[in-house]
């Protein structure tokens, strides 16, 4: 599966919308400041002012304008505030003139309370006894305040309004430098604060991609005991969970494909079994039914006839009774029917014991059996079907016994193993029928194997036998004979 491209990273979303707001609140705040700032200080210079002249009020109904410490208190105020005033009392007399230029405000007060003062001016607030506003004086803005109190006390006071504009283009400066930085500093912190987000959210990614590919051996451990590490040990359980369906499904699924396999497997050898049977059992019943109907139509007339005729159709159904039992126990042990009995045995006593029972069969062919004297070798098997095994080799040993007529038993001990073999002297096996010779119905000489009535089911039945108890076996050519051989596991 394509491999997604990451178009939008967290990390770079979360870096540039950080940028982002504080670069909106910078602007913001530089607005507010350009529109209101001004409007602000101005309020807060008149505060200032009507804070000064409630001093001035305060000191006059208390008769203290001509003490040191109301001069101490106008003086700090002017100090402080940057303002400039001028009072006088009832006889125009001054009796405070703050030292930033409060004497050339003298005449600016006596204009106004005579009236012919002729400059632009924009009132602000209007008291009782004062009247606050803006003016225009060479060239200068000010923020002024004029009254003549009850007592006969009169005064002015003005603040300069061009430092306060002054004063908001630095501030929004300084603003502006200060959030450039900020904004820079936020986003490389936010940059590194979002890679400890992103990393185990990475993480988490490249864990799923491999749960994709069917790779579970990758687990999330993260420490941080946040949401995501929930999530990370959601995705572990959820990595086990289907790394445990998929083993089952796997498990189910190879156990289906086996059983197919076995029912076709199946098919086809009751297919190819049928077919054998009935090939082989086309010619004995052949002879038995055209003998049958001869002596039912009364074809020979003697005696001796009549007995030949009998004798070859029991001679046929022998055959035939002994190919079917043969097959049944094939049929069983290939089918999985038959159950091995694994039990310790003595492989030298059962192979004398038949040698011994079949002296009766090598002496009516003429044949010499030679075996040493072994002493007991017990194995692992089941007795009765390693004698079927053995009776096989022995028997196709007779059969295809010639030249010296001699069948050679051997009992070889290995390390772990113990090799049984049946050799008579005879014609090689040709090449190219050794890889069939385990093959049910497989005849190397047909026309010898009907003479002594052989199946070509018996060396089928020892493959079966050899295979359900997982050993070896097999044939060797020599110049002067055939050897077939077994192994069992040594007790």
């Amino acid at each position: 599966m394509e491999k997604l491209p990451v178009k939008h990273s967290i990390r770079r979303q979360f870096a540039l919308i950080f940028i982002g707001l504080m670069t909106a609140a910078i602007f913001l705040c530089w607005l507010i400041n350009s529109m209101f700032l001004e409007q602000y200080y101005i309020r807060s210079k008149t505060e200032v002012i009507i804070a000064a002249y409630e001093s001035i009020r305060q000191a006059a109904n208390s008769d203290r304008y001509n003490t040191e410490e109301f001069e101490r208190e106008l003086g700090d105020v002017c100090g402080i505030y940057n303002i400039t005033i001028y009072v006088t009392d009832v006889n125009s007399r001054v009796r405070y003139a703050s030292s930033n230029g409060g004497v050339e405000l003298e005449k600016r007060l006596m204009a106004y309370l005579f009236g012919f003062l002729t400059d632009t001016v924009h009132v602000i607030r209007e008291g009782d006894d004062y009247i606050i506003q803006r003016v225009h004086v060479s060239g200068n803005e000010y923020l002024e305040m004029y009254g003549r109190l009850n007592s006969g006390i009169s005064f002015i006071m003005r603040t300069p309004v061009e430092s306060i504009r002054e004063s908001v283009k630095v501030a929004n400066r300084f603003l502006a430098y200060i959030g450039m930085f900020a904004a820079l500093a936020g986003g490389i912190i936010i940059w590194i604060v979002s890679g400890k987000i992103t990393e185990p959210i990475l993480e988490l990614n490249s864990i799923s991609e491999k749960m994709v590919h069917l790779d579970f051996e990758a687990k999330y451990a993260g420490g941080a005991h946040n949401e995501i590490d929930l999530l990370g040990e959601n995705i572990n359980k959820l990595s086990a969970s289907l790394e445990h369906s998929i083993s089952e499904l796997k498990t189910a699924n190879n156990e289906l494909q086996k059983d197919i396999e076995k029912k076709e497997e199946i098919d086809e050898m009751r297919k190819e079994f049928l077919a054998n049977v009935s090939h082989e059992l086309k010619t004995p019943i052949a002879l038995i039914q055209g003998y049958a109907e001869g002596l039912s139509e009364g074809i020979s007339e003697d005696a001796e006839s009549r007995n030949f005729y009998c004798e070859v159709i029991m001679d046929e159904a022998v055959k035939m009774n002994r190919m079917v039992q043969k097959l049944l126990t094939l049929n069983q042990l290939e089918f999985g029917n038959d159950v091995v009995a694994m039990e310790r045995f003595d492989l030298t006593a059962m192979v004398e014991n038949y040698v011994q029972s079949a002296g009766i069969l090598t002496r009516q062919n003429g044949i010499q059996v030679r075996m040493e004297k072994y002493p007991p070798v017990y194995v692992w098997g089941d007795e009765y079907k390693i004698e079927e095994v053995f009776t096989n080799y022995f028997t196709n040993a007779v059969n295809h016994c010639s030249g010296d007529r001699k069948i050679v038993i051997t009992l070889t001990q290995e390390e772990k193993s113990v090799r049984a073999g049946v050799f008579n002297t005879g014609e090689p096996i040709p090449g190219e029928a050794v890889p069939h010779l385990w093959e049910k119905f497989y005849k190397v000489d047909k026309a010898r194997t009907r003479e002594y009535g052989g199946s070509g089911v018996g060396l089928s039945i020892v493959k079966a036998i050899m295979e359900s108890m997982n050993q070896k076996y097999g044939v060797e050519n020599y110049t002067n004979g055939v050897l077939f051989w077994f192994e069992l596991e040594k007790a």
